[in-house]
């Protein structure tokens, strides 16, 4: 694939078309000539910024309290503000003074390109500043200027939900930083999510995992956070987390709603913060697919046949009866396949697997199988390499060595598959078995 080697980051900021915007003098008085031409000016005035930005503009008396102003002109105040450098015009003299000295500094035919007075230099075309070497028009000059740091945070509009509404049962984010934590690390990465949620949303029990009194709910509707690693044509090479995906089987509402929204970033380990881009909310319809390069998420594709991603960690300790006690019949179970019989020990982490999996509603496997590790970029990565300790929660340890399995189910199943011990943050996570 050949990169494009004129990329552009283009910045620029948009208002709700109902809304406006003012720009204030303060210690500027004008004659009623002048307050004439500036209104008629400004009824012309077609767009501002970029060439698609149309605006109605008009001559006001009044406006709101300004919400960014020259640094000079600064008083105590209890928001949260920012410098930022804004290019203003220079007045007449200053702009005299600067046009003089690059006469005498440029005699071979340039002056005469210099625009005779600060309105003329405002009008320069592009040609002209490029024809003299000139970064900024003549006649400019950057400022400091105050704002309030989250005068450009996107604050989107909610709706009520009624109550026979569906709810969205996925969000799905992009992730990026420069140090990116590795799949490896899921879990780690799941937990400072899991705590921004739970605090964005008040306490919500979709996120919390418990009700009001901090009693555990029964099932399973509340949030799991699942870490990708998926290749694309730059990302994903390196085994780091692409794409983070919450589901949520009782579904989001008003409340998660919003904190999703707020979720922009968590810390990261060495000061590099991990940036969370939301790329959508909906159902697992809306994301289901094997195109990773287009964006898709085969989490929530549906396959017989499935394979650990991140270790699985058993709920129960190992437990094991003697060969000779008949009380083993009793409690095998027994998976009959096509050609072979398939007989699971109770105690065993294949047991609790198959017990895990009925509790969600998925049927028996008709086998299964142990594997030694995933495919993390190109390389065999052991189960022993993720980390399964969890920092929060009651018990920070599952009770079982993290192991990996292939299961075969006798019809396709529809994802996504996460359980056992911190399957909400990010282990016991399976794939299809044609998907990294």
């Amino acid at each position: 694939m050949v990169e494009n080697p004129f990329l552009i980051f283009d910045t620029f900021a948009s208002l709700n078309k109902d809304e406006s915007l003012y720009v204030t003098w303060t210690d500027v008085d004008i004659n009623e000539n002048e307050k004439k031409f500036l209104s008629e000016t400004l009824k012309r005035l077609q767009y501002l910024g970029r060439a698609e930005s149309w605006v109605e503009g008009g001559l006001v008396d009044g406006s709101p309290e300004p919400n960014c102003y020259p640094a000079s002109h600064h008083k105590e105040s209890t928001r949260d503000l920012e410098m930022i450098d804004v290019l203003v015009p220079m007045k007449s003299d200053e702009y005299s003074s600067w046009a003089s000295k690059w006469k005498r500094e440029h005699p071979k035919g340039k002056k005469n390109k210099v625009p005779e007075d600060i309105l003329a230099a405002l009008c320069v075309e592009t040609t002209i500043l490029k024809s003299n070497g000139w970064s900024q028009p003549p006649g400019s000059t950057w400022m400091p200027y105050l704002r309030e740091s989250d005068c450009f945070d996107v604050k989107p509009e909610y709706k009520g939900l009624a109550e026979d509404e569906k709810r969205p049962t996925v969000a799905r984010y992009q992730v990026s930083s420069q140090a990116p934590p590795r799949l490896t690390d899921a879990l780690s990465l799941a937990e400072r999510i899991h705590t921004s949620l739970v605090k964005y949303s008040d306490q919500s029990p979709i996120f919390t995992g418990c009700d009001e009194n901090k009693t555990p709910l029964k099932g399973h509707g509340h949030t799991h956070i699942m870490c990708e690693s998926n290749i694309s044509s730059r990302r994903g090479i390196r085994g780091e987390i692409t794409h983070v995906t919450l589901f949520a089987p009782d579904g989001f509402g008003l409340k998660e709603r919003k904190a999703i929204d707020m979720l922009k970033k968590v810390w990261g380990h060495g000061g590099h913060d991990v940036q969370m881009v939301l790329l959508g909310v909906g159902d697992p319809d809306d994301f289901a697919g094997s195109n990773q390069m287009a964006g898709q998420c085969p989490l929530f594709l549906a396959s017989r046949i499935w394979h650990s991603r991140t270790p699985f960690v058993s709920t129960t300790h190992p437990k094991f009866t003697r060969n000779d006690d008949p009380k083993v019949i009793e409690t095998e179970i027994r998976m009959i396949g096509q050609d072979h019989e398939h007989i699971v020990q109770i105690g065993s982490q294949e047991y609790d697997l198959i017990r895990l999996l009925e509790e969600r509603g998925f049927p028996v496997p008709e086998s299964i199988e142990r594997i030694k590790y995933t495919d993390l970029a190109g390389k065999h990565t052991y189960w022993l390499n993720f980390r399964t300790n969890r920092k929060t929660g009651n018990g920070s340890k599952g009770p079982s060595p993290p192991t990996g399995f292939r299961i075969r189910f006798r019809e396709e199943v529809n994802g996504p598959i996460a359980v056992g011990y911190g399957a909400h943050f990010g282990l016991g996570l399976f794939v299809p078995s044609d998907q990294n």
